[in-house]
């Protein structure tokens, strides 16, 4: 093998023992079969029956955890799910090794028909927006909404803090960096991260800084972990450089979903500035720009990012139409016991 190809990831059978990634409170971990891949699926139960689907989508490095206290926030209007992308999280390696956008949204479309829960509200994160996008263009009857933050689309001038992660999908350049960070430290790592995907670190609690250092910990014991990370990175530069039908752009335009956009005036890994290109390319949007906000708002601001929320689904008058729903159940309810009781 030469020093510019990436190394493959050992089969799922064969991959070492490591301490799994805890659930919050209320939270469930299970293991989704599907054909080629496994996927790790955190779900938290709804505040009662009956409420509509939601499925979130994590960005490069990330896993379903980065959606927990959203989740949390959103249990009495959704009944939500956060799923590990292949490679990331509790989910091992895809069978085929395809970590480029379409490869991702391949599992993301296996999981939603494999379920039959569609269509859900759809949420992603950076490359988990790029990834939704795809989705919701290709595959429209599996989307009800769609909210994006601070999604991976294309942009021409890339922000300078963004070129290391870029540099990732250089052939041979995730082995070059794992040489020269051996001796970092999981906290100095977690430190480097959140400087990097917040607007203001100081956010994170001592507790979520101790679960995000136990996760790099266990993250760096995963034989695959560069891997699909440089696989994941390579996958987003691809399809930066895709143009026609398959570019994220033009798919971005052929979305039908209603969208919110949520971007971060101190993101520095996608550009503040390219909210409102989002807003014009999106036929159906709406756009939460939030000042001091990076790269993951819903980890900074998850209240600002569940009421914007729950404003797109008043707005698309999916409150309303499922508190009448919840009235006609109540008033047949009613009728039937008034019928057992007098004997109709």
């Amino acid at each position: 093998m030469s020093s510019t190809e990436l190394p493959s990831a050992p089969p799922a059978n064969v991959l070492p023992r490591v301490t799994p990634v805890g659930a919050e409170e209320g939270e469930h971990l299970r293991s989704v079969e599907l054909p080629g891949l496994t996927l790790t699926v955190r779900s938290r139960p709804p505040a009662r029956e009956g409420l509509p689907p939601a499925l979130f989508v994590h960005g490069l490095g990330g896993s379903s955890q980065n959606w927990s206290a959203l989740m949390a926030l959103l249990d009495d209007v959704v009944d939500g799910e956060a799923l590990d992308l292949p490679g990331f999280g509790e989910s091992p390696p895809p069978d085929d090794g395809d970590y480029s956008v379409t490869g991702h949204a391949r599992a993301v479309i296996r999981f939603l028909d494999a379920s039959g829960r569609g269509p859900v509200h759809l949420f992603g994160n950076s490359l988990g927006g790029a990834i939704s996008t795809r989705v919701a263009a290709l595959r429209p009857d599996l989307v009800r909404t769609l909210t994006l933050v601070s999604p991976a689309l294309p942009e021409i001038r890339v922000q300078r803090s963004a070129v290391p992660t870029a540099l990732l999908a250089v052939p041979g350049m995730a082995s070059l960096f794992t040489r020269l960070t051996r001796e970092w430290t999981a906290e100095q790592r977690v430190r480097g991260v959140m400087a990097l995907c917040y607007g203001d670190p100081r956010r994170v609690t001592p507790e979520g800084f101790r679960n995000a250092v136990r996760e790099m910990e266990r993250r760096l014991q995963l034989p695959y972990f560069w891997d699909a990370m440089a696989r994941s990175a390579r996958g987003i530069v691809n399809a930066y450089t895709l143009g026609g039908q398959h570019g994220l752009w033009r798919q971005a335009e052929r979305v039908l979903a209603p969208t919110l956009l949520i971007y971060g005036g101190r993101d520095q890994l996608v550009g503040f500035r390219m909210a409102q290109r989002a807003a014009r390319a999106f036929r159906d949007s709406r756009l939460l720009a939030l000042p001091d906000a990076g790269h993951v708002a819903m980890m900074e601001y998850p209240d600002t990012v569940a009421t914007a929320f729950r404003e797109l689904l008043s707005d698309t008058g999916e409150l309303e139409g499922r508190a009448m729903r919840r009235a006609n159940a109540a008033g047949q309810a009613a009728d039937r016991t008034s019928d057992a009781t007098t004997g109709g």
